[in-house]
């Protein structure tokens, strides 16, 4: 078996491959990669490097050679169209290379979203169902990381943290977790077996990776209360001007499933754990 992972060097999959590790021996992991100097350390580690760059069609059928699993971890190109065109050719490298199984890191609850994103994702689901390749959606929530742009020093400081009026309920996971339910994915964690003795238990299934319970910024704040030692108060404003009020109001950050805990075989990491690295002030 190996396991072919692009965006191996970015912040999830190189969190995905550490976990990876702890399943699977190392030579049956392959990193791909835009750029083989970064990724030295994981020819220590025993893992094969190959260059992989989604706008280079020519490099993927190669990079992609012998692979049983493929991981499409999704562009970070800020054009979607662009992102698109990148996905696509993936797709069809993947059925050149007679790739076993496809997985995608989507977006959760995408029928919900009015957001581009969701439908760029929603594009890339379809455009993998009609390829025909064995495929696992891994739809991914939106990262507790957002709140590093809510000024949380700030609201320690002051003991009030300003947010836009709303009704706002988070379904957010960190990437750590994220990463452990992936690598349960492709290491066959809790899938049964087929007839045969195939693992099919991940074929043909959708996850939707996100917390099981959502909070609120009224979680937040007691939170970082506790955090602190500090009482920190809520305030509404509708004069607070930030682009993450948009960008929160045109997907769904509600709706939550059991799916992710499911697969780690236990609770994902709580909003007080969560918030610890965005905390840059000392009590």
């Amino acid at each position: 078996m190996s396991i072919v992972i692009t965006g191996a060097n970015g912040q999830l999959g190189s969190l995905i491959i550490k976990q990876l590790l702890q399943n699977v021996q190392s030579d049956s992991i392959i990193a791909c990669v835009r750029d083989l100097e970064k990724a030295k350390p994981y020819l220590a580690q025993g893992i094969e490097v190959r260059f992989c760059e989604y706008d280079q069609p020519e490099s993927l059928q190669q990079a992609f050679a012998g692979a049983s699993k493929l991981l499409l971890i999704s562009s970070s190109n800020p054009d979607d169209t662009i992102r698109l065109r990148q996905h696509a050719h993936v797709i069809e490298a993947a059925k050149k290379s007679k790739v076993g199984h496809l997985l995608y890191t989507s977006f959760a609850f995408l029928g919900t979203g009015t957001i581009s994103p969701a439908h760029l994702h929603l594009a890339t689901e379809h455009a993998i169902l009609t390829s025909g390749i064995p495929h696992t959606f891994l739809r991914n929530a939106l990262y507790t990381d957002f709140v590093g742009v809510l000024e949380l020093d700030k609201a320690i400081a002051t003991g009030e943290l300003g947010i836009y009026p709303g009704d706002w309920k988070f379904n957010t996971v960190t990437r750590g977790d994220l990463a452990l339910g992936i690598a349960a994915v492709l290491s066959d964690a809790g899938a049964g077996l087929g007839h045969n003795g195939e693992h099919h238990g991940h074929k043909h299934k959708t996850y939707e990776l996100t917390a099981p319970h959502s909070w609120t910024f009224y979680d937040l704040v007691i939170a970082l209360s506790e955090l602190t030692g500090k009482p920190i108060t809520l305030r509404q404003d509708p004069q607070i001007q930030n682009w993450i009020y948009g960008f929160l109001g045109k997907i769904d950050t509600s709706s939550t499933s059991a799916d992710l805990e499911s697969l780690i075989g236990g609770s994902v990491t709580s909003l007080k754990e969560s918030l610890k690295p965005f905390i840059t002030m000392k009590y």
